[in-house]
């Protein structure tokens, strides 16, 4: 026999490539089980820590007083659920703190995207700018709620203060590298077609910076929520931050748990709305390989 004719005989033949629907589909499976995988660890993570403190606690192998239970923590939300609290209901706490983060959220993200594209874009004024800029960044804003207390009283104007000057700086110093960081060929074709610099920032700067602006978004509201509750918990009538204070000032641990833990899940909320936004915004930007999504 032939000594080709044996090894085509001998040599199995190669599977037929998959085509591109099955792995598509392929990886839209993986994806999707990689999804429900990190969910199930993330939920029993949640649970082996809350089981493992509520046994510490009912054991006393720490003090129930000073560091309370899930259990004691999940009954003070039930309370202020179903009775209210001292201040009226827990809903309009929640939204009182809600409308003073937003609100300095989003003076913050407008006046530091504004400024940081100007400061971007024209270098005069960034050379003039920057050093005051350098100055009050330095500065620990969180010392600056009581002043704010004191210009403008206990009602949500002080608050919202707060969350101005802790969104600022972080949006703005995004902002500012992002119109630094435009591709000039960009601005020279732009140029090269007749646009004038009104046109390159609106049509050609401001695109390009979208992504390291939405990067600060995520952050920012984490910080204004922080501006609203430290405001709040120093001089306040209402909020979650006003909440912390009471069960501070009459040794409820459960209930300073309970607000932080209504806090959090407020920010998460929030969190999931602005990377909802985000993917809808950005739906043509590729996912990392390893993000899942």
């Amino acid at each position: 026999m032939p000594l080709d004719s044996t090894l085509d005989t001998a040599a199995p033949a190669a599977p037929a490539p998959a085509p591109p629907a099955t792995r598509t589909e392929a990886r839209e499976r993986a994806a999707r089980h990689r999804r429900f995988t990190v969910l199930g660890a993330r939920v029993l993570v949640l649970a082996l820590f809350l089981g493992l403190w509520e046994v510490c606690a009912r054991t006393e192998v720490v003090d129930p007083f000073n560091f309370s239970q899930p259990s004691r923590i999940w009954s003070q939300i039930w309370q202020w659920i179903t009775h209210g609290t001292a201040q009226g209901s827990l809903g309009e706490q929640i939204a009182y703190t809600l409308y003073e983060a937003l609100t300095g959220w989003v003076i913050g993200v407008v006046g530091g995207v504004l400024l940081g594209i100007a400061l971007g874009r024209i270098r005069f004024l960034a050379d003039v700018l920057g050093p005051y800029i350098k100055v009050l960044n330095a500065i620990p804003r969180i010392v600056l709620a009581p002043i704010f207390l004191i210009w403008f009283g206990l009602g949500p104007a002080s608050k919202v203060a707060s969350a101005v000057v802790l969104v600022f700086f972080p949006v703005f110093f995004n902002a500012f590298q992002g119109a630094r960081e435009v591709d000039r060929n960009l601005v020279a074709n732009a140029r090269i077609l007749g646009a004038d610099n009104r046109r390159v920032t609106l049509q050609v700067v401001i695109p390009a910076a979208t992504t390291w602006i939405f990067t600060s978004l995520h952050v920012s509201f984490g910080f204004a929520l922080i501006g609203a509750i430290v405001g709040e918990y120093i001089g306040a009538t209402k909020g979650l931050g006003l909440l912390v204070a009471a069960a501070q000032g009459t040794f409820n641990a459960a209930g300073v748990y309970a607000a932080m833990t209504i806090l959090a899940v407020v920010a998460l909320l929030t969190e999931g709305v602005l990377t909802f936004a985000e993917k809808r915004l950005f739906r043509w930007k590729p996912a990392d390989a390893g993000d899942g999504r």
